[in-house]
């Protein structure tokens, strides 16, 4: 019997980790918290929608993010809310964004402050 090699290895995190380390991270974290779902009164960052910050060596961002539920109304603006409020930063090269849905978004990925904020503390 050989192992699967398209299988996910085990161990493998679902979401790949952020740049944390980039002079950038803490400004782009900033940025996003600027960007508010419509419909929950919690930026995106604090609600868990950011899965990761992927920060070239040349500034080139990458956002992956998700929605609280495919079918939100703003699905396909929310990518560019991002991205308009990351782009304008000093030092930003360039800002793609990803939609995604695996793994799918639950309330245990907000943060404290959210989680006060919207009552669940």
């Amino acid at each position: 019997m050989t192992a699967d090699s398209t299988a996910p290895v085990e161990g493998t995190p679902l979401i790949k980790p952020s740049t944390t380390d980039h002079p950038l991270y803490e400004r782009i974290v900033e940025a996003c918290r600027t960007v508010y779902d419509p419909e929950i009164p919690v930026n995106i960052f604090d609600l868990g929608l950011i899965y990761t910050i992927d920060i070239s060596p040349e500034n080139e961002v990458g956002i992956v993010m998700t929605l609280t539920a495919p079918g939100c109304p703003v699905a396909g603006e929310m990518p560019g809310w991002v991205a308009d409020a990351v782009e304008p930063l000093d030092g930003v090269k360039q800002v793609d964004v990803q939609m995604t849905f695996e793994p799918q978004w639950g309330m245990d990925m907000m943060s404290d402050e959210a989680r006060l904020e919207l009552g669940f503390m």
